[in-house]
């Protein structure tokens, strides 16, 4: 996949995902706007874009606030004199089941993955509508948000709503012929780590370079940062450019499209619905079509 004179924002770039994102990218061509808020992770990973033999700056900053924002797409025109696309992908956990979750824990990431997901795409967006060439956006959402997850309120809500975005910025923006698509990844990262299923076989790769286990790679859909990476990069390029509103799961071995919500069942009642009418055609209409959540319990298979 060819990105050569693309430029592309990427977001809490320097570790783990975004990190990957951001070499993909640099080995495929592109010029990157590396963002963490850790300067000195930014400063490094811009490094490794630029020995790749890509051109790399870092912008540090906090994702969130719409100064962070500006700056981003500011520094990508200063730098390379355009901008084609943005991986928004910052983020950060504070788990807590819900009853013990505080309201800074709920805000700190509401504000680092919602608003700093619409701040970063609609500063991209403005400056993209200004070329007049369209533009490509990719968000990163994740199976909690999908499905829901225990502990995870603030992150579950983020994510879901990020895609709600999705859909409505792609309606949006398509008049700019700017396509604008969510990737879910699943992928060996400190934000996985902490699943205990996981937790053994991601630090045997981590410190001892052991490949992951296909019931893993295959069955989870759980694989390295490297195995998500080149989706995002497909979905920057010229190829992907009618592809849009879509959210995308890309882990080890599968990639899979998600299903929007929908009407799973529905039924008519003349002069509607009351409580008493509801309760009789629940357990024969409804009932059957219950849907199912939270993320499918993974197992590691018998000795």
């Amino acid at each position: 996949m060819d990105l050569t004179g693309k430029i592309v924002i990427v977001t809490g770039a320097g570790r783990g995902l975004g990190r990957t994102y951001a070499l993909a990218l640099a080995k495929a061509g592109a010029a990157v706007v590396v963002n963490d808020v850790d300067a000195e992770s930014a400063e490094r990973v811009a490094d490794e874009a630029a020995a790749l033999g890509a051109r790399a700056v870092a912008e540090p900053g906090a994702v969130g606030a719409t100064a962070t924002a500006e700056a981003l797409a500011e520094r990508a025109l200063q730098a390379f004199g355009r901008l084609d696309g943005l991986i928004a992908n910052a983020g950060v956990l504070r788990d807590r089941i819900l009853w013990k979750m505080s309201d800074d824990d709920f805000d700190t990431v509401i504000d680092v993955h919602l608003r700093g997901t619409f701040t970063c795409v609609r500063a991209a967006v403005q400056r993209m509508r200004s070329q007049g060439e369209g533009g490509r956006i990719v968000v990163i959402g994740s199976p909690a948000g999908q499905r829901g997850n225990v502990g995870q309120t603030n992150y579950s809500a983020a994510k879901a709503a990020i895609v709600g975005m999705v859909r409505t910025w792609a309606m949006e923006c398509s008049r700019d012929r700017i396509a604008v698509n969510a990737v879910i990844p699943v992928a060996a990262t400190s934000m996985t780590k902490s699943i205990p299923v996981f937790e053994p076989h991601v630090r045997a790769w981590e410190e001892r370079g052991e490949p992951l286990p296909e019931w893993l790679r295959a069955g989870a859909g759980f694989g390295t940062p490297e195995d998500a990476a080149g989706l995002p990069v497909f979905l920057l390029s010229d190829a992907a450019g009618a592809i849009t509103g879509q959210a995308i799961g890309i882990g080890g071995d599968r990639l899979s499209l998600w299903s929007h919500p929908r009407e799973a069942v529905s039924a008519h009642r003349e002069g509607g619905w009351d409580a008493d009418a509801i309760a009789s055609a629940w357990p024969s209409v409804f009932g059957p079509g219950i849907e199912s959540y939270g993320i499918p319990a993974v197992e590691a298979p018998e000795a």
